[in-house]
Parts: C-alpha cells; structure tokens; sequence
C-alpha cells in the first residue's frame, strides 16, 4: 500500500478524505497534550495555540533544555483512552485535523470525529527514540506549570509514519478488531475440545 504524505495543520478536505487503514507521513507541525491540557482545555481554558487543522498527539516528551533552545529525546504515544472522557468536547471546540496516540479511543471521540472532520492516526507504542529523531524542531512550550510531561509542546516533525485507524466516516479499526475478536473468542468457548 501506497503511503500519503500528510501536512499538519491539515485542511477539513484532507482529513475527510482519509480512510481507515491509510498508511501516512507526517510532517509539519503537532502539539502535545496529555491529560492535564485535554482537562483544561475541556473545562474551557484556552488554548495558547491555535488547534485548528493541527495534530494534537498523546504524548508526554522527555525533554532537554539547551541554552534558549529545547531538544526531545524521547516521544512515545500515551494510551489515548485515557483522554476519551474530554476529547469529544476538545475537538468540537478546537476543530483539530487528527488526534494522535496509540490504542485508539471510545465512542464519544469517534462521533466527534465524525461530526467535526477529524481522524485518529495510531503510532506504534515503544518506538519512543525513533519517534522522536521524527521531530526536527521544537517550536514552542505552554502551560509549563502543568510540568513538562504535562505542558503543550508545538513540535515540527517531518515523515512521521502513522496508521489512520478512526476515520471521518465513522470508522475505526479498533471497534472492527474487537468485534472480529469477541466471536473468535465466542466459537472458541462454543468448541467442544478434543483430547
């Protein structure tokens, strides 16, 4: 399968065009946020970057101070569930292109991807180190208060490889991985076994 090169901040269109299963690279400019911004953020706090068409990725980056400058060493995808109590509302009020993470999210974030035009791009958890060698700049950093695990990194990346697994359409990979799963698992227990 072909890979599509994305751009971040990504345009409603090209969002929308894409589909479940979709092999991309990333480059351009993504924000972290974790839980203590994606509680902010969906209790109404504003954002100090405009989100609009950018990727907002799960990620609390191990950074290093250089000088004025910042360098990661380390970007690894936080399990993204752990935000689905507040991202539907975040994407309805900041109108992201992508959320980025690993393991997928629930059923309020796949509605609100649906209605707002976004998709769900997974990463591969472990791959910390090389994720970030994807990251060529650090552009700016907000909310440091939060800590810096915590605080909203505007980072530049350039050919970050992704999967889309929840799409503008409604679909999501995860859902169709369980469902396929849980009646494996119901023939499985159903099977008389043989000695």
């Amino acid at each position: 399968m072909a890979l599509t090169s994305l751009t971040s901040p990504l345009s409603p269109e090209t969002a929308r065009a894409l589909r479940t299963g979709d092999q991309v690279l990333l480059s351009g400019r993504i924000v972290t946020a974790r839980d203590q911004v994606h509680k902010y953020l969906a209790s109404g706090g504003g954002s100090p970057v405009d989100l609009r068409g950018l990727v907002i990725y799960h990620c609390g980056p191990v950074t290093v101070r250089q000088g004025d400058t910042w360098r990661v060493t380390a970007a690894g995808p936080t399990t993204s569930m752990r935000e689905e109590p507040y991202e539907a509302r975040v994407i309805q009020t900041h109108h992201p292109g992508a959320i980025m993470g690993k393991g997928g999210m629930g059923e309020a974030t796949r509605a609100a991807l649906q209605s707002e035009g976004c998709v769900y791009l997974h990463l591969t958890g472990g791959a910390a180190s090389f994720i970030a060698g994807r990251i060529i700049a650090v552009e700016e950093v907000h909310l440091l208060e939060f800590g810096r695990p915590e605080a909203m990194w505007v980072l530049k990346v350039e050919d970050l490889p992704a999967l889309v697994t929840m799409d503008a359409q409604g679909r999501s990979l995860h859902h169709d991985i369980e469902h396929a799963s849980q009646e494996i698992l119901k023939r499985l227990l159903n099977t008389p076994f043989s000695s």
